[in-house]
Order: C-alpha cells, then structure tokens, then sequence
C-alpha cells in the first residue's frame, strides 16, 4: 500500500496527529477494511439479516472454511470486512463481554452496549505504542425486548447505528442500492431477498451458492440461525431466476 498524501512520517510506529488533523495509522486501517469482501446488515421489525460475499480465492481453497459471519450469543451475530485475523480478535472480544454481561446480571447483553464496548476496544488501539488499529470493520446485529439493532463499527472506533448498511469493496454500490430500496416496513423474508440483490450488485453479478453466506436473527425468538447450504442455494437459485427474468425484460 503506497503511504497517504501528506503522511510525512506521521504514520511510523504510532498513531499521532499530523498537522492538518489525521491519523494515518487508522485511514490505512480503513483501506484494509475497503480491500475486503463485501458484507451488508439489514433491519427489519421481525428481525436481523447479515449477508456475506466470501469467494474463495482459489478453486483449492474449501468455500466452508472461510468465516465471515460469527454468532456472538444466541440473540446476537456479527459480520467482518477487512483483516480477518484481527476480526477473529474482536468477535472473541465481543463473546467474552456477552458471556460476562450474563453472568453479572443474568441477563442477556444489549446490543448497543455490546457495540460500544468493541468500538472502546478499537478506540484504544488508536492512542497507544507498540500497537497499531484493527484492520477490520463490524457489523453487529442483534434483538432485545426493545426491538432489532443493527450497529456498524470503524477502525477508530467510530459507531454508528444503521436499517442497513454494508462494508468492504462493494459499500459504495450496496448503500446506493439501500438507498433506494429500503422500506421501513419491509417483512423477514424480504429482507433476505433485498439483501441479496445487494450483495448480487455489489459483486456485479458474480453471485453463486458457494460465495454466499446468510444469518438471519428472528426478533421473535431472540435467536441467531445460519442458513444450511440447501437454504442458501434456494435464496440464491431465486435470485439468480429474477435478476434473469429483469434482464430479459430489459432487453424487449
């Protein structure tokens, strides 16, 4: 990766400001989190839905290998872009923090709470020697008895709270089509179709069974699911079917 206009030695070692305000420690981190396969998060009253592009690298590379979807507690679940070994890093953060929450109070950790506790982590790896930011954004997605969350976390720590959202390569073009496409009281099922026509426009088409992965967390049951490859292949083979049919329909 080439060094940042106006670096000038500011981004050697550790994170200090620059004089025009930036720290380039963490604006690499954020390219690292931009160089990664897209992930996307969509909210709907009835649930989460986190969606992923995971396509492998090499036809030897075994497509159930590659994580970038994580279950966090039952009613919680988290998708990565960006450095997966530092993502790994968080999400056992975040496991642990979940756990701890439940043994303090009993009760399941907020979602919100959760978020920032991660993002506080981040935060810390921007300001201290010998450590350097995670190359890694998380979408966090979750329910609690007042209703579905959905938080997205940058390198420095940043949070922010989104009805859908994505990162890595293709979050310029999915939150375009977001934009457009979202209503606020779009239904389960469509969520998952939505979030699908996102992630086939953000990889341009190159949409298939083995370069997807799915997680759905039902506001009813406050629990976390991974779709099974037979389910993700029927979302997929739909999707595939319609976006053919608009195609045919364009070309007439």
């Amino acid at each position: 990766m080439q060094p940042l206009a106006g670096a000038a030695g500011y981004d050697k070692g550790i994170s200090i400001f620059s004089p025009d305000g930036r720290l380039f420690q963490v604006e690499y981190a954020r390219e690292a989190v931009k160089r990664g396969t897209t992930s996307l998060g969509v909210k709907s009253s009835e649930g989460i839905v986190l969606v992923v592009d995971k396509r492998p690298t090499s036809k030897l590379v075994e497509p159930q290998s590659i994580e970038k979807i994580f279950q966090i507690d039952d009613h919680l679940g988290a998708t990565t872009s960006g450095l997966v070994a530092d993502a790994r890093v968080l999400i056992e953060k975040a496991r642990l923090e979940s756990q701890v929450n439940k043994i303090t109070y009993n009760e399941p950790i907020l979602v919100e709470i959760l978020a920032k506790k991660i993002c506080d982590l981040k935060q810390m790896y921007t300001q201290h020697g010998g450590v350097r930011p995670f190359g890694s954004a998380l979408i966090i997605g979750g329910v609690n008895n007042d209703g579905c969350r959905l938080f997205e976390t940058d390198p420095s720590g940043a949070l922010i709270e989104y009805k859908a959202t994505a990162i890595g390569a293709g979050r310029a073009i999915a939150m375009e089509f977001f934009e457009k496409n979202y209503k606020e009281d779009i239904k389960l099922p469509d969520t998952i179709e939505l979030a699908l026509d996102a992630i086939y426009e953000a990889t341009e088409g190159k949409t298939t069974n083995e370069s997807v992965e799915i997680a759905v967390i039902d506001g009813k049951t406050h629990s976390y699911r991974k779709l099974s490859d037979d389910e993700t292949s029927e979302h997929v083979e739909e999707l595939l079917i319609r976006k053919s049919k608009e195609d045919e329909e364009e070309e007439e």
